[in-house]
């Protein structure tokens, strides 16, 4: 039986892999170290899945931008660092670097102390850039926002961590799309409410392709890259994580409809009328201080593809639990309020 920490745990991925390493991998106790309490999500089946568990997860009150001076009582066996600000918009560009870069050192700088072996490290696709073209592991980085240039230099951190003891130390680094499933509150969470309240509509855009994918599936993924890793020469593995291909939207928003047993008409609008009136919205809503889902940042985001091929994962004959229908099924079942 083996113990984790996970630093950023009380979030979305973090519950969801505290669960997997439970059920699925002999982990008898995980500490979740975050700045904020699980249950003090929105999300009551976030709250749920977090109680559920309670007997093997202890919660540690711990902001990964100062020194970490918690420690823990038994050996741990692995570190999960999934501590970041990502959101975008909705940040200043000082705050991605300082949580996602000061994290990474102090996270590498406590797993020393505590002689832990083991760390899986959540980036993302955000490095790769914009350029309009399919990436895999073998491209190069050009990352051209604050929170891609963040999480770019905070995987070179991990990286220097491992390579100080290579012989002992095993990585995982994780490039993730966009992760959806039960609680997510995010971008298909939008796609879902904006497609049954049927304010969804095409802006050029249904071939696009957008690197996606399930939470169960990374959480599994990346247990079994660590396994890859550990049995390595060089302990280490960097991979993308999506489905392969990543889904259009056209295939995201057919999916949903299937999932919902509806069978809508979905209009088509220039894309630059929609835009238009996203900038009068935010410019309404903005001095009134009211929340609304149409950020032109939003909108210029759908009109770009994010083609990320997961060539490790290929290259090594990973099984894929899950396609686009059935992970979307799948979520239905475990959360059906949010359908």
């Amino acid at each position: 039986m083996k113990n984790a920490i996970i630093f950023g745990g009380s979030g979305f991925i973090g519950g969801f892999f505290a669960q997997h390493l439970i059920e699925n991998c002999s982990y008898k106790k995980i500490y979740i170290l975050d700045i904020e309490s699980p249950m003090d999500k929105e999300s009551s089946f976030r709250k749920n899945q977090f109680l559920e568990l309670k007997d093997k997860i202890s919660f540690i009150k711990c902001d990964v931008r100062k020194s970490i001076n918690w420690f823990p009582n038994e050996p741990i066996e692995l570190i999960a660092n999934f501590a970041a600000i990502h959101r975008e918009p909705g940040h200043k560009d000082y705050e991605y670097f300082e949580t996602n870069i000061k994290g990474a050192e102090n996270v590498c700088e406590w797993a020393t102390k505590i002689s832990c072996k083991s760390i899986i490290f959540s980036s993302s696709i955000s490095p790769y850039g914009i350029e309009d073209f399919e990436k895999n592991e073998e491209s190069l980085p050009v990352p051209t926002t604050a929170y891609g240039s963040s999480k770019l230099v905070a995987e070179k951190i991990h990286i220097n961590w491992q390579e100080k003891n290579i012989k002992d130390r095993t990585l995982v680094i994780v490039r993730p799309g966009v992760v959806f499933g039960p609680g997510e509150g995010g971008n298909v969470s939008r796609l879902i409410k904006a497609i049954k309240k049927r304010y969804f509509v095409y802006i050029g855009n249904q071939k696009i392709r957008k690197a996606g994918v399930y939470v169960k599936e990374l959480s599994n993924a990346m247990t079994w890259c660590l396994n890859k890793a550990a049995a390595s020469e060089s302990k280490i593995v960097l991979f993308n994580m999506t489905m392969n291909p990543g889904p259009s939207i056209e295939e995201y928003a057919n999916a949903i409809l299937k999932a919902l047993n509806k069978n809508y008409f979905f209009p088509r609008l220039p894309f630059s009328l929609l835009l238009l009136a996203a900038h009068l919205i935010s410019l309404i809503c903005w001095p009134l201080g009211i929340k609304h889902p149409f950020s032109p940042v939003r909108i210029i985001k759908l009109k770009r593809a994010n083609e990320i091929k997961p060539k490790f994962l290929i290259d090594n004959n990973y099984k894929f639990l899950f396609d686009l229908d059935n992970a979307l099924l799948d979520w239905k079942k475990d959360c059906p309020q949010e359908w």
